[in-house]
């Protein structure tokens, strides 16, 4: 098989590449190891999707598809310190219908495969593992696990932080562990959330409460090893009051809806996110703490810039032109590099430290909420990002 454009990983950022080609006259094939399916109640891994990538996936036509019972605007944020200071945002004050949207991996996943399952220019090979890869100077050429050899322009590594096509091409990656794991659980509330988020900065860790549907919540703790593995230990009742207590019963009392799992936190970043005919995208590119929530927008942006470039391209350039590759890289490196340099730096900050520090950072935190033109800036960033 001949193809332009080659997909390994069909995850958010890799179908959403995928379904981003969809009106172009490129060849494309993506495979992946298994189809998604959706849990049978709700699924523990949520991501908040900022406006901007809303309007990428309404603009590939997968947005107006997810099921509206499922989402959940944030009209409203409350981030505390660990010593009183407090920053509010409001999608009102801003302007703006949602801060970001709230809504399962598993959702997006899912409403992504039907639409690449449709699409003519697609081939989608499923279930596959690719087994070997090799690149010259006219085509990368990748052998399946089931005998097939594909034949592209262009390789895209979309298959996660792990990722096999990256490791395989030998770019090696900074890695930074945060000895943390990422505990996620979702939950029933006693009080109405009314579509806010909070977000705790505290002596162990960073904990989030995301607005659900129908009063429920999504929790992210980012905590010490020691602690999550304590956590996790819990029994469902234990669970629930240390969550409750951790968050200021904010919501009342909670009741578990789905069991509490845990992740390992890393920072990690490619040091360039292209090759001799291979781009990476999402996490096989760079993964950032999860306090900003902006995981899988980064993930979403690079996707909507990669789509953009391989579709606007002269039909004499082919998909795996270094300098259209270069174009793609400097358009990402600035965003993921702040992005990464801002939630590390606050990860730092908050950070359990001698009191003065605590002092300043909380009442850094009590100013900026005094100042309405840096919270507008603030949140413009986060809604357009």
């Amino acid at each position: 098989m001949k193809v332009d454009v080659l997909i390994v990983g069909g995850g958010l950022a890799g179908l959403s590449l995928a379904v981003a080609l969809r009106k172009t006259r490129l060849s494309v094939a993506l495979l992946e190891g298994r189809a998604p399916v959706r849990p049978a109640g709700w699924d523990s891994r949520i991501y908040a999707v900022s406006p901007a990538n809303a309007a990428f996936l309404a603009s590939i036509g997968v947005w107006p598809h997810i099921d509206p019972a499922r989402l959940t605007a944030v009209d409203a944020m409350e981030i505390h310190g660990d010593a009183g200071g407090r920053i509010d945002f409001s999608a009102y004050d801003a302007g703006a219908d949602a801060l970001a949207w709230i809504v399962e991996s598993s959702v997006m996943q899912c409403e992504l495969w039907e639409s690449a399952k449709r699409q003519a220019n697609l081939a989608l090979l499923c279930p596959v593992q690719p087994e070997a890869l090799a690149f010259d100077g006219n085509a990368a050429r990748l052998t399946l696990s089931d005998g097939q050899n594909i034949e592209a322009q262009l390789v895209v590594a979309a298959d996660g932080a792990g990722s096999w096509t990256r490791a395989t091409a030998g770019i090696e990656v900074n890695s930074h562990s945060y000895g943390q794991l990422g505990v996620v659980a979702n939950f029933r509330c006693e009080k109405p959330h009314r579509g806010t988020a909070f977000q705790w900065f505290r002596n162990d860790g960073v904990l989030a409460w995301l607005p659900l549907p129908d009063n429920m919540i999504s929790m992210v703790w980012s905590t010490p090893e020691a602690n999550a593995v304590e956590l996790l230990a819990l029994d469902d009742n234990a669970v629930c009051a240390r969550v409750a207590e951790a968050g200021q019963h904010r919501l009342g009392a909670l009741s578990l809806l789905t069991p509490a799992i845990g992740f390992p936190l890393r920072l990690m970043r490619a040091p360039s996110s292209i090759a001799a005919r291979l781009a990476l995208i999402g996490d096989a590119a760079h993964t950032i703490h999860p306090l900003s929530g902006h995981g899988i927008n980064l993930g979403f942006q690079d996707a909507r810039v990669l789509a953009k470039l391989l579709t606007d391209k002269p039909d004499y350039i082919d998909c795996g032109d270094h300098a259209l590759l270069r174009r793609y890289e400097r358009t990402r490196k600035e965003e993921v590099i702040a992005l990464q340099a801002t939630t590390h730096g606050l990860h730092k900050l908050f950070t359990p430290a001698w009191r003065p520090l605590s002092v300043l950072r909380n009442a850094g935190l009590s100013a900026t909420n005094s100042l309405p033109l840096i919270k507008d800036v603030l949140v413009r960033y986060a809604i357009a990002s």
